[in-house]
């Protein structure tokens, strides 16, 4: 790892550097147990200092403070030598060492210079920048995964589309709808059933007619995308058009074609080299369903002791009048809350013959896995366990709004990424990093972020981020970019007023030419897009349920498409983006570059995007402009909103 100073009142400045065997010089937070990380650290010797330490502690949710905590521990560097301008320092870390017999663990560590009688900090900014301070400091986090996890290639160099089944496409073939649906039949100018304010009771039985049928009729259409990756919104039966209510996990819906249509939909996908990923929506079920069936449609309620369900759920009485006599997820009546702790619960989805083994046997690729904050550490190590033990290949994509390497959900530390529970996440962290620089122009805060997260994660897992801008839980993209503004003084309007909001043309020219430099970003960082059906096409919308209209298709706005259909070209056509190595290399005022590589191989890729009020000129010439297919010549200008994706011969500097 790379530690990196950030200028302040101490100056001139440390440089401290970390490498890992063989590797280069490394910004990396997240290690292999067994491995050696040698740190070198450059102090100019007008500091003053007459020795260092690393101060290293493994994650106990307490404060760094050695008299109450007693895993903190100083380990000194070695002084090695001097050229009377700087001293050189050196400490060797076995990560297995501090690891023990756990084979992973969460670090927290900081650089302490000490002077005499006096001592400088190393405070981070962002796990590698950090600038001196004797107080107020905060630490540095080391990730130690087991040495023998590792995350299916393929995810890294994909492209997903994100399917909300109800509202993509209609197609030819048997569905059958139960009597209290309602169906409504005007797909181009129909609106989204809502609840009169936010959190009064919705049936959600309003359908549109999408199916799994339809989704292969497109599936033309999505390879023109250079779609890899099929992600499915939940497709078991259950009463509403969501379907985040399950009825029968091992029945799909028949309003999408049930049985049949699915295993069309597995085979017309795998033959084009396809793969498809289901919503694992394993945290509760709907309160209308065989497990907790609360009007006998299935036998007995979930509340008598002789249902085979009764362990599954947590009954108590009322919080208060009116309220349900059972944990419900949120409070929503109609989703009781699953006791997943209970063996036989967990084991339905996670053991032999399960849920989750059911539908890779019938030939699924993987799982998203809804609210994965919200299930047991023993749930998700099993559940991965079991996936991984059908298919090596396949994989486990879990929803986490957060920083995932050292999140806390409801008071505990979550340990997904070190080798047991996860292989990615969905990547909420980068949506409002790139956000926040398409609305302030801020490239400095964009490096922090993204600095931060790629340095908290193990390398195969930064290669495989889902990297998304929209999804079905928030504003259309299209709209934030649009006037943010507007979004945010509108976020707890009533719905009907909701319903009615759309941008102006001024506004939505200014989010059309935001949406395509920030969709460059997430097709070319770290990790793979995915894209919200519907924001290829330009749709706009507020929050659930107007986030969710059905699919424009005669109404695709062609300008934001052929852009999407461009990324998607370049993105399959090179190699780098899988997996490749990442590198910010500029990040002033509004300007943002990095570079994309591999080490074995001479010549790079280069992304640019500007959000400055002035043009600014890239200093590239000679390479190929990707996005275009032109020769560069001279340097380009970019101006406010504008990017460049250049493809460069040559050593990477």
């Amino acid at each position: 790892m790379l530690a990196r100073f950030m200028q302040n009142e101490y100056s001139p400045v440390p440089r401290i550097e970390k490498r890992c065997g063989a590797e280069e010089t490394s910004t990396l937070g997240a290690f292999r147990c067994g491995e050696i990380i040698d740190i070198t650290a450059r102090v100019p010797r007008v500091l003053g200092v007459t020795s260092l330490a690393l101060c290293i502690r493994r994650d106990t949710l307490a404060p760094a403070d050695s008299e109450r905590d007693p895993s903190v521990r100083e380990l000194p560097f070695e002084f090695v030598s001097t050229d009377y301008i700087n001293d050189e320092y050196r400490l060797s870390l076995d990560t297995a060492a501090i690891c023990g017999e756990s084979e992973s663990g969460l670090f927290y560590y900081t650089y302490i210079f000490r002077r005499g009688k006096d001592a400088l900090v190393a405070s981070a900014y962002d796990n590698v920048n950090f600038t001196l301070v004797r107080e107020n400091w905060q630490e540095f986090r080391l990730t130690v995964y087991r040495p023998d996890y590792r995350v299916p290639a393929w995810l890294g160099g994909g492209i997903m589309y994100h399917i909300f089944l109800d509202r993509f496409a209609k197609g030819e073939g048997k569905v059958s709808y139960r009597d209290d649906a309602i169906l409504d039949p005007d797909w181009e100018n129909g609106v989204p059933q809502y609840a009169e304010y936010r959190g009064a009771e919705v049936k959600n039985n309003h359908f549109f007619g999408g199916n799994l049928w339809g989704i292969i009729e497109k599936l033309d259409y999505l390879e023109s995308l250079g779609v890899s990756i099929l992600y499915l919104s939940p497709i078991f039966d259950a009463v509403s058009n969501h379907k985040y209510d399950t009825s029968d996990y091992m029945k799909i819906a028949e309003e999408f074609g049930g049985r049949e249509a699915f295993e069309a939909l597995i085979e017309a996908a795998h033959s084009r080299g396809m793969k498809v990923i289901l919503d694992g929506v394993f945290n509760h079920t709907g309160s209308d369903s065989r497990y907790f069936d609360e009007y006998g449609r299935y036998g007995f309620s979930a509340r008598d002791e002789r249902s085979p369900y009764h362990s599954w759920y947590d009954f108590h009485a009322p919080e208060k009048e009116g309220a349900p006599d059972y944990t419900a997820w949120w409070g929503i009546r109609i989703l009781p809350r699953l006791n997943t702790h209970k063996d036989e619960c967990r084991e339905f989805f996670t053991g032999e013959g399960g849920v989750a083994e059911h539908y890779l046997q019938s030939g699924i690729d993987g799982w998203r896995l809804d609210v994965a904050d919200e299930l047991p550490d023993r749930f998700l190590e099993e559940l991965r366990e079991r996936i991984h033990s059908v298919n090596p290949e396949s994989i486990l994509i879990g929803e986490v709004w957060e920083k995932a390497a050292d999140k806390i959900a409801y008071g505990k530390r979550r340990s997904y990424f070190r080798g047991k529970q996860l292989d990615s996440v969905m990547n909420y962290p980068t949506r409002k990093a790139l956000l926040d620089f398409a609305e302030k122009g801020d490239a400095k805060a964009l490096a922090h972020s993204l600095t931060d997260l790629y340095s908290s994660y193990p390398p195969a897992v930064s290669a495989s981020l889902m990297n998304l801008i929209g999804t079905h839980d928030t504003e259309r993209v299209l709209t934030i970019l649009g006037n943010p503004a507007k979004v945010r003084d509108n976020a707890y309007a009533y719905n009907a007023v909701q319903e009615k909001l759309r941008l102006s043309d001024e506004e939505r020219a200014r989010g059309v030419k935001l949406l395509k430099m920030i969709s460059a970003l997430q097709f070319t960082l770290f990790g793979f897009p995915c894209i919200y059906y519907g924001d290829e096409a330009g749709m706009e919308g507020m929050s659930d349920p107007f986030c969710r209209y059905p699919f424009p298709w005669h109404n695709i706005d062609g300008e934001i498409n052929e852009h999407y259909k461009k990324l998607g070209a370049l993105r399959r056509g090179e190699e780098i983006f899988a997996g490749g190595e990442f590198k910010i290399t500029c990040s002033t005022g509004g300007y943002f570059e990095f570079i994309r590589y591999k080490k074995e191989e001479k010549g790079y890729i280069l992304v640019a995007v500007n959000m400055a009020d002035k043009p600014i000129k890239v200093h590239v010439s000679g390479g190929t402009n990707l996005y275009t297919g032109k020769r560069v010549v001279g340097h380009p200008t970019l101006s406010k909103g504008e990017f460049v994706i250049v493809k460069m011969k040559g050593e990477v500097k």
